[in-house]
């Protein structure tokens, strides 16, 4: 079974909350397979603190007016020239709304604490 997500690039905003859906973006991707947080959400941090590239798992890049009906997730990457970057994670409801539950906000370390999965040699 896929978890579907669709990524969103939006413009830090003084009155704008990183808790709630953007009313502007500026591009967006969807990806069909490990978009829950301790995939996707891992990897989108991992890229923004190390600069390196997002796993080899397909995107595709969509218009800005592509909707889809079976999402999980939404992930917005809020940026500013000269000032951090920071991410939300909703949590959605498939086939019903597209609102769904903020679950995560804050910078790409703070992701990395809460999702990344322990893979030292205890586990």
């Amino acid at each position: 079974m896929s978890t579907r997500a669709q990524i969103r690039f939006a413009t830090r905003e003084d009155g704008v909350s990183f808790s709630e859906h953007p009313e502007k973006i500026h591009a967006q991707f969807y990806r069909h397979t490990d978009g829950y947080p301790e995939g996707l959400g891992v990897d989108i941090a991992n890229s923004l603190i190390n600069s390196t590239a997002v796993d080899g798992r397909s995107w595709e890049i969509e218009s800005l007016t592509t909707k889809h009906s079976d999402l999980e997730y939404m992930y917005y990457i809020w940026q500013k020239p000269n000032d951090s970057t920071w991410i939300s994670i909703f949590e959605l409801r498939p086939f019903e709304d597209q609102v769904g539950e903020c679950i995560f906000v804050g910078e790409p370390q703070k992701l990395l604490d809460k999702y990344k999965l322990n893979t030292n040699e205890k586990g």
